[in-house]
């Protein structure tokens, strides 16, 4: 078989990428879809299907979330913001990887891709005051 023709893929167990909502991975319905890496052809895991009560759940967590994120004040919605520019960077080579193995991209790509995508941390934030 060459690299690009796809494995029986039901001859062994994907992991599945459920949805993180509301603090907890769910998993949807059961349903999924395929992920391949785009330089092999293969399989290399699951993504969970969202049926309609996943989407609500999702839907009802985020508009319960969004009245606090609300009257945070910016300065502390800076520090969460500026956390998460740091968990970015702390874990760059991973993120790549992933852009890598989900997307094709050559590793040099993926990192001045997460590269500029993180410069525009260093912009002023416009929308701390919504």
């Amino acid at each position: 078989m060459s690299s690009l023709e796809l494995a029986d893929v039901d001859q062994f167990e994907l992991p599945v990428l459920g949805h993180f909502i509301d603090g907890q991975e769910i998993s949807g319905d059961g349903r999924t879809i395929d992920v391949f890496n785009p330089a092999t052809g293969r399989v290399s895991k699951r993504v969970a299907m969202a049926d309609a009560e996943t989407f609500e759940r999702a839907l009802l967590a985020a508009q319960r979330a969004y009245p606090a994120w609300r009257h945070t004040p910016p300065q502390k919605r800076a520090q969460i913001m500026f956390r998460f520019k740091q968990l970015l960077e702390e874990h760059a080579e991973e993120i790549c990887a992933l852009v890598t193995a989900e997307h094709g991209k050559v590793i040099d790509d993926a990192r001045g891709e997460l590269g500029r995508g993180s410069k525009l941390w260093n912009m002023p934030v416009v929308f701390l005051n919504c």
